[in-house]
């Protein structure tokens, strides 16, 4: 362990040079591909010191019990079960660092939500949706925005594309994605049958300009338009939405929100980058096409990774059989439980356990 241990020490010494590089710091995509490595092998390496702190602390405490000193010796066998506590957390907490782990766990998010099957009621539950992880980025200190939004006429969503900005968002978020099965009664069913209903959350890394090179001159078509309002708002007259075709992908982006055009231009190619990124991902990993596959769905409520019942107040979520009674709360972003069950669930595949 000791061996493999110093190369991580080795490749952060070799790092840490290199960023040091005139040569290096020049080129900035070189530079933070080395940053990024850097900062991801930080923990380890604070982790990695720390335990032979404690090792060599150990080994001085065992020298001390072969000495002649009576009272040192009880002081060094009276300490040495307590440090070797530290020992054995220490390595847990390594096994846990070592394990393999998502390359975009400390990436922002980008998040999309769709009304599925159910009609009104799809979409009212997709804004309650957007709602609860509003509120999830807001006990994580992360920033959320809209990046793309279509409501319907009684306040639901259609649509909506939003960034979630903070330390470790893709690592918690991801596994939001798929299918949301919601059932209750709609507060326009009079004969008070339950309904079901679904919402599809597709949850993607947000790409770096370094890793997803798009030449806007070749690439790219970029078309204006005139942004429309709902019947009786303030309708924007300028020629402020825009539609972005990513021409060898045939990807079309177009977000509107925005007066402005550049802002809309600005959110159009952040969607169109997380996707590509997404894309390239896919064609290099079978399996990450299988997951995005199976994280869409079709929008069928018999597709679901979670199920949420009103009635009963109670959220289940299938993939590790966890059943919460504490509707609101989850409802207001306390998803925490979930989501840390999820992660010991892949945190014990990643051990082999």
């Amino acid at each position: 362990m000791l061996d493999k241990l110093k190369g991580i020490e080795d490749r952060y010494a070799e790092l840490e040079r290199r960023m040091n590089d005139p040569a290096v710091i020049a080129n900035n995509r070189e530079y933070a591909v080395a940053a990024k490595e850097r900062s991801q092998l930080g923990e380890v390496v604070g982790a990695i010191r720390e335990y032979r702190r404690i090792l060599n602390e150990i080994g001085e405490h065992r020298a001390v019990l072969e000495g002649d000193d009576a009272e040192l010796r009880d002081l060094a066998k009276a300490e040495l079960p307590s440090m070797q506590k530290q020992q054995a957390a220490v390595e847990e907490r390594l096994k846990l660092l070592l394990a393999p782990r998502d390359p975009n766990d400390e990436r922002n998010v980008v998040l999309e939500i769709r009304a599925g099957t159910g009609g009104e009621e799809a979409s009212l539950f997709a804004g309650e949706l957007f709602r609860l992880y509003t509120r999830y980025a807001e006990r994580h200190n992360w920033k959320i925005e809209s990046l793309s939004l279509s409501t319907t006429g009684l306040g639901g969503i259609k649509e909506v594309v939003a960034l979630v900005a903070g330390r470790g968002a893709y690592s918690r978020l991801k596994f939001e994605g798929g299918v949301h099965r919601v059932q209750r009664v709609p507060a326009t069913e009079g004969s008070g049958r339950i309904h079901t209903s679904a919402v599809t959350v597709v949850v993607m890394p947000e790409a770096d300009e370094v890793e997803v090179n798009i030449n806007e001159e070749k690439d790219l078509r970029i078309d204006v338009m005139r942004a429309s309002g709902p019947g009786g708002q303030s309708v924007n007259t300028t020629d402020s939405a825009v539609r972005i075709t990513h021409v060898p992908s045939g990807m079309v982006i177009i977000c509107r929100d925005e007066k402005s055009q550049h802002k809309n231009k600005a959110r159009a190619l952040k969607i169109l980058r997380a996707r590509l990124l997404e894309l390239a991902h896919a064609e290099q990993d079978a399996k990450t096409a299988e997951t995005r596959r199976s994280m869409v769905g079709t929008g069928d409520r018999s597709e679901r990774i979670r199920t949420y019942n009103f009635p009963q107040s109670r959220v289940t979520d299938h993939r590790v059989n966890l059943t919460l009674h504490q509707l609101d709360q989850v409802m207001d972003g306390a998803i925490d439980p979930l989501i840390d069950a999820l992660n010991t669930k892949e945190q014990a595949a990643a051990l082999g356990a």
